[in-house]
């Protein structure tokens, strides 16, 4: 697979991404790695990786506990006194080695320690190499709250090795793909075609999509790092999926949602908003729907649940002047940002969304 270019790193695929890392990762450059793991990648993906990866610099590996519950800031407090009880220093290099959380918080990590140092992130989850490394976002919760706290600063490079994704459950998988299916929802209408009959694709059309879609972001990201303009097309599904992510993090008798399977949900609530709003055809919306809701099992949701997640709203970052911002479907393959919602009408999305 061809290597992306983005503003200021590139994305390289496979064998190209280890003889990068082999060429940069010098004594000359760098003092010491530091490899942010967690327990899972820790047992499934490291091993590979080192084997993969030349060098002479020193390696210190820091494993976290897995889980979105652990990107907070006490979290960061335990990284932070480990690169410096390590011997950290400004001309050290932070490897993020896994799904969403680590790219996340090591990306955050990486901006605050000594006040900036190098990180590279290598996913080794769908959701991550098709979303979370991708762009310069970095950060973590505060509380339940998804992203709070974080930074927008992109990483020398972005390291996809899709032999990773064999490590991966069923589940992990289709948390990710949901992320595909928004950028086809939103930016190419083509690209979404291909994605609806995911049961007949093979390991050789998976690859290409991952590279499609990472293409379809880096040229959203490209036109605005900052998030001032087309870039909130990207939150599609997010405002109402990061609600309910959030909900039932916090909601000890919710099991809790991988972040796609909440946007999966919010992609078909925030479809229906779309549809009352004159902006996609009855028809759209119930191709979008079908296909979303043969992918990803039902979640039941009672009067109780439906308003603590619209109160949940008015945390949502992407909020301006206290306002709730939507990116809505302006048709499958188009988008419109900056839309309003009513709560009546959001909760119409969610009577719609249990029939």
């Amino acid at each position: 697979m061809q290597t992306i270019i983005a503003n200021n790193y590139h994305v390289f695929f496979n064998e190209k991404g280890y003889q990068y890392l082999s060429e940069i990762l010098v004594p000359k450059d760098y003092s010491k790695i530091f490899i942010l793991v967690d327990e899972n990648t820790s047992n499934h993906c490291l091993p590979k990786f080192l084997s993969m990866l030349s060098t002479e610099v020193e390696i210190e590996i820091i494993e976290l506990e897995a889980g979105e519950e652990n990107k907070n800031i006490e979290t960061c407090l335990q990284i932070w006194h480990s690169l410096t009880e390590l011997g950290g220093d400004r001309k050290s290099i932070i490897l993020n080695l896994g799904g969403g959380v680590i790219t996340d918080i090591g990306g955050f990590i990486a901006c605050t320690f000594k006040r900036g140092i190098d990180f590279i992130n290598i996913p080794t989850t769908l959701l991550s190499m098709v979303d979370a490394s991708i762009g310069g976002k970095n950060g973590v919760d505060l509380g339940n709250l998804k992203n709070q706290i974080g930074i927008i600063r992109e990483p020398k490079a972005v390291i996809i090795d899709t032999l990773f994704l064999e490590t991966l459950p069923g589940n992990q998988m289709r948390s990710g793909f949901a992320e595909m299916l928004k950028h086809g929802l939103i930016f190419d209408r083509e690209y979404w075609n291909k994605l609806k009959n995911v049961s007949s694709l093979n390991t050789n059309d998976l690859n290409s999509l991952i590279h499609e879609s990472v293409e379809i972001k880096n040229k959203i990201v490209s036109e605005d790092i900052t998030e001032n303009g087309i870039r909130k097309s990207l939150n599609f599904g997010h405002t109402l999926g990061h609600a309910i992510e959030s909900y039932f993090l916090e909601n000890t008798e919710k099991q809790s949602l991988l972040h796609g399977e909440a946007i999966a949900i919010g992609m078909i609530l925030e479809g229906f908003i779309s549809k009352e709003k004159g902006l996609l055809t009855d028809e759209e919306y119930q191709e979008l729907k079908y296909v979303i809701s043969d992918i990803y099992d039902p979640i039941e949701f009672n009067e109780v649940d439906i308003k603590n997640c619209i109160d949940l709203l008015i945390y949502d970052k992407k909020n301006e002047f206290g306002t709730i911002q939507f990116a809505l479907l302006n048709g499958i393959g188009k988008i419109k940002i900056n839309e309003q919602s009513s709560n009546e009408l959001i909760f119409k999305a969610f009577e719609n969304y249990k029939s």
